[in-house]
């Protein structure tokens, strides 16, 4: 049996994001074989008990909130200074963004697993200035860390070449979704295959703009629906330039994951701008839920969909591709490979099995 602490996310049960659907599905499976598993919630998460499922959840506060993004720092220290009394077997960071600094005061006795998700400093939202530290963070967190995992190939070679070493390959995971239900996609006020879908957080470097240009251009009767948090400044600005046209759809996120793969499902086309960081845990829920997928054209999206949906680089693309109003009917092949690709490669038990025996070797 092991002790591992999950260190990195703003909590479970997920209500944020990738590292934290991993963290959820993860704890609950290392629970489930037996072993001790702490995860360190954010005082901001809603919930408020000391244990779920099983596993022990430890609230940090976190100033992020009140302070902006030097809470975070605060957040991590607070989480590493509690780890530094559970002593643990493992400690899995899930990124290194703002924890890196501190591993100095992590456990010696701890192994340090380390996560190294996509190339922050590539991400355009930042300055200069942050993109230099978001580089010396990574170089600390290779350096520090006694194991690293990529969640790509393309993230593995990058690793491999700039710190000389050998990263482990452990994707994300996804659940294979095969009960459509129609009345949850009208429930939501939309009509089934009426509409193209794209499910992001509002930044630039997923291609937002991009996808909405290539929209208004295509003159097509459907709608856009953007599902995400739009209050930031990008997502400010898009709804300044934007919203104003009735057929693009400004939605807040949503966090049910059953109406998520219905409306994913039922989508026309699924866009996926993406185009920093590795395995992007939305686009394998497309594919789990049998979306027909149009991805922005890089080395990450490609790796997991193959010849199995299109792509893109410009939003004139994206015009072409709507006004040759493509049959989701021709591409039930792509839909059925997809999902193949899912049970096969990034089923939930599968990954999981993966990192706890990454662990259980790192020992």
């Amino acid at each position: 049996m092991m002790r591992v602490a999950i260190l990195g996310t703003r909590g479970i049960p997920n209500n944020y994001g990738g590292f934290e659907q991993l963290a959820q599905y993860l704890s609950e499976y290392l629970v489930k074989h037996q072993h001790e598993v702490w995860v360190f919630n954010s005082s901001a998460h809603p919930y408020k008990e000391k244990l779920w499922k099983g596993v022990h959840i430890v609230h940090c506060y976190d100033p992020e909130k009140t302070i902006g993004t030097a809470g975070q720092f605060i957040y991590d220290l607070n989480c590493i200074m509690q780890i530094r009394k559970l002593k643990p077997d493992i400690i899995l960071q899930l990124g290194y963004t703002s924890s890196s600094i501190w591993h100095w005061l992590l456990p010696s006795q701890s192994v340090l697993v380390t996560n190294m998700d996509g190339l922050e400093w590539k991400r355009s939202k930042y300055s200069e200035l942050i993109k230099r530290f978001l580089k010396y963070a990574e170089k600390l967190a290779a350096k520090s860390s006694d194991v690293l995992i990529a969640d790509s190939p393309g993230i593995k070679v990058y690793l491999s070449d700039t710190f000389h070493c050998n990263p482990a390959y452990i994707a994300y995971g996804a659940t294979a979704f095969t009960n459509p239900d129609e009345g949850v996609v009208k429930q939501q006020q939309f009509i089934p295959f009426s509409y193209y879908l794209a499910l992001a957080r509002f930044e630039p470097e997923n291609n937002i703009e991009t996808i909405i240009q290539g929209f208004s251009l295509s003159k097509t009767d459907k709608k856009l629906v953007l599902i995400g948090n739009h209050q930031n400044k990008y997502g400010t600005k898009m709804k300044a330039l934007y919203g104003h046209f009735k057929n693009i759809i400004f939605h807040d996120p949503i966090y049910d994951i059953n109406v998520l793969n219905n409306l994913r499902y039922y989508s026309a086309i699924y866009f996926h701008g993406h185009s920093v960081g590795g395995t992007n845990p939305s686009l394998l829920e497309a594919m789990a839920s049998q979306a027909t997928i149009c991805a922005h054209n890089n080395l990450f999206n490609r790796h997991p969909l193959g010849e199995e949906a299109w792509y893109f680089n410009t939003a004139n693309d994206i015009t072409k591709l709507i006004t040759s109003n493509p049959s989701s009917e021709q591409h039930k092949e792509w839909k059925q490979k997809n999902l193949a690709k899912i049970n096969n490669q990034y089923s939930w038990p599968q990954i999981n099995s993966q990192y706890e025996q990454l662990m259980l070797s790192s020992l």
